[in-house]
Formats: C-alpha cells, structure tokens, sequence
C-alpha cells in the first residue's frame, strides 16, 4: 500500500489540510472554499473532480470489450477502459465497483475535530489488468456522488481501518492479474453517497462511467 498524506475539504467551510502517517495526525487549516465541481490536487492515492454530464444508458461491456464512456451501470458490472498511469505506463483495465459502504464518523478519528460531521462512504473496487501490459504499481481514482448526480461537496481522501487504498502490485503485468482497493468519500451528516463515477482518460473526463449503488 503507498499513501502519504490524507486530505479533508469541505464546501463552505476552511480548507483543511492533514497529514496522516505513523498514527499520528496533525493538521492546519488554510482560509479557502471547495466546491463539488472545483478540481482539487492532492498527493493522496485516490481523488476525483469532475460531475457526469451527458450520461446515457448502455449495456455494461462483454470482456475484453471496451465500455463507452457515459455508461450507467449497476454496482457488480465490469467496465473495460482504456488506461494511463503516468507518462510511460498505458494498457487496458477492467473496473468492477463491488460495494459502495457507509461508516460511521468515528472511523475518521484520526482526521480529529475537522471530520466533525462527516460521514465516511467506502467504494470498494477490484482492478483487473486485461491488456496484459506493465502497470505495476499503478493506482486508479474513482469519485463518490450524491443522490442528485453530483459531488457531495466533500472531497477527503486516505485510508482508514476499513477502507484502505491500494496500488496495483510489481505483478501486475499480465493479463489476467488483479488487485482490490478502497476509495474513501465524504458526506455531510444526513447525506450519502449512491454511485461511484470513473472520469480518467479521453471521453471520460467529460461523460463518466457512472455506477449505481
């Protein structure tokens, strides 16, 4: 697992910036706003920015065939995207969202007072590498949405007990290697998150996968 700092922004409110490592937590907030459709940088494993717009129903993709972008499909299907890692790695991958989990706002102890709030949603996926290229060490981001199709004006990325982010292994090399991970979203206390979208890479930057809880 590879991750070095975890991140907490919050529509409305500081921007709040966290360092997670050993255990240990300390934090500063920085005067700023975030909102749902605001890109946002971090050094963490997993983030995502960009809302689904033009989405359209389709049959979710057969193995080995690539899905268009814009897909809905439901929690359980595989979607075969064309993948880029860097400026040297490039390949084909399949996403399956397995789950899409609530926590509880305990299990964001180590984010301290600035989680108050905030409950945790837990969008675990397995990584499948289909066009038997060198993606070793590679690492996919997926992004949580609301109940209306947009972002929760949440975004917090890490790991915690219960969803710890993962990078592909050195053995992901061949076809038919495959890996699990977790992506941590956020939501305000009251809200949830509902479906996990997948915005990396030409047409999907402006039509996302989109998959249903």
């Amino acid at each position: 697992m590879t991750h070095v700092r975890a991140t907490l922004l919050v529509a409305g409110a500081a921007v709040l910036m966290l360092s997670a490592c050993g255990g240990q937590t300390s934090g500063t907030a920085t005067p700023g706003t975030a909102t749902p459709d605001t890109a946002t940088t971090t050094t963490a494993t997993t983030t995502g920015s960009e809302k689904p717009s033009g989405s359209t129903a389709a049959t979710p993709a057969a193995p080995g065939d690539v899905t268009a972008p814009g897909t809905k499909l439901k929690v359980g299907d595989r979607a075969v995207v064309p993948f880029r890692y860097g400026t040297q790695k490039s390949g084909t991958i399949a996403l399956t969202v397995t789950a899409i989990e609530q926590g509880d706002n305990a299990d964001l102890v180590k984010f301290g007072d600035k989680a108050k709030g905030i409950t945790p949603f837990y969008l675990r996926v397995s990584v499948e590498n289909v066009g038997g290229t060198d993606l070793a060490h590679s690492s996919v981001s997926l992004r949580g949405l609301g109940a209306d199709g947009k972002g929760t004006g949440v975004i917090i990325s890490g790991d915690t007990d219960k969803c710890e982010s993962e990078t592909a292994g050195k053995g992901f090399t061949t076809a038919g290697a495959k890996y699990e991970t977790c992506v941590l979203q956020g939501a305000r206390e009251g809200a949830k998150v509902v479906s996990a979208s997948y915005n990396e890479g030409d047409g999907y930057d402006k039509s996302p996968l989109v998959w249903q809880g």
